[in-house]
């Protein structure tokens, strides 16, 4: 196993931990695909991690389905319409680079974190609101934008989604973790068909790294099922932080 691999590899396991809980497993496996193999053009190395994404998710949506009882009515528009818009944006990403877009990422985080570290009952208590058609086309518009993200760029999508269920609809961080998933799963479908079609994926690498996703998925899902929303809150705190911290950063070294 070369180097590069085995960086990959652990870095796609630790991607995996961190997104079944709270999102930004992308903050870990992206770079690292970026690091590995620079020369490989950006919407290849996207699409190989959206495989890999796409499996560790998944398997972290079948274990929160054993313990999280879901609002289908709600997550299900949600979820149809981020696949549509993540096919979008997965064929703007082969089209236009995604670093005119960067400078915005680190100012959307820093509200959520701040919202979220002045509300300290934030996401600790799961009561959500009547699923009428409003709030099911609520849903669906924000994961909408929130999958047009995805698919072209992708950093924070998971912990964009968290904020949206618990925010937007009254659930607590377990409950807006596992429909975050469902939400993700579709995203991450979308762009792979289209990564697919167009021949962006390394899909040797992409499955390998899916494996060790799917193992820190596990390990993940674990842990919040465990510890519930309290844990999850911190989790999602640390990790939203360390994204602003990470996007920032890659602002100021392309303005640079």
């Amino acid at each position: 196993m070369s180097l590069e691999l085995g960086f990959v590899l652990a870095a796609a396991f630790g991607a995996g931990v961190i997104d079944a809980m709270a999102g930004g497993g992308g903050l870990v496996q992206l770079p690292a695909l970026f690091a590995a193999y620079p020369a490989t053009p950006h919407p290849t190395l996207l699409g190989t991690g959206k495989l890999a994404g796409l499996a560790g998710t998944s398997s972290a949506v079948f274990r929160y389905l054993r313990h999280v009882r879901l609002d289908w009515r709600l997550v299900l528009p949600a979820a149809a319409a981020a696949f549509v818009a993540a096919l979008a944006g997965a064929w703007i990403a082969t089209r236009i680079p995604p670093d005119r877009f960067r400078a915005m990422v680190p100012v959307l985080l820093t509200l959520v974190l701040a919202y979220t570290l002045l509300h300290r009952d934030f996401g600790l208590e799961h009561r959500p609101l009547a699923g009428g058609r409003r709030v099911r086309a609520l849903a669906a518009t924000g994961a909408g934008a929130i999958g047009l993200y995805d698919g072209f760029f992708g950093p924070g999508t998971g912990s964009f989604l968290m904020f949206l269920f618990v925010r937007g609809f009254g659930l607590d961080f377990l409950h807006a973790s596992a429909s975050a998933k469902v939400v993700n799963v579709a995203a991450n479908a979308a762009a792979i068909i289209l990564f697919g079609i167009t021949g962006e994926i390394l899909w040797l690498l992409g499955l390998a790294m899916a494996a060790c996703n799917v193992s820190g998925a596990l390990l993940g899902s674990h842990l919040a099922i465990r510890h519930g929303s309290g844990f999850v809150r911190w989790v999602f705190i640390a990790v939203v932080s360390a994204l602003i911290a990470k996007t920032a950063w890659d602002v100021l070294g392309a303005s640079a």
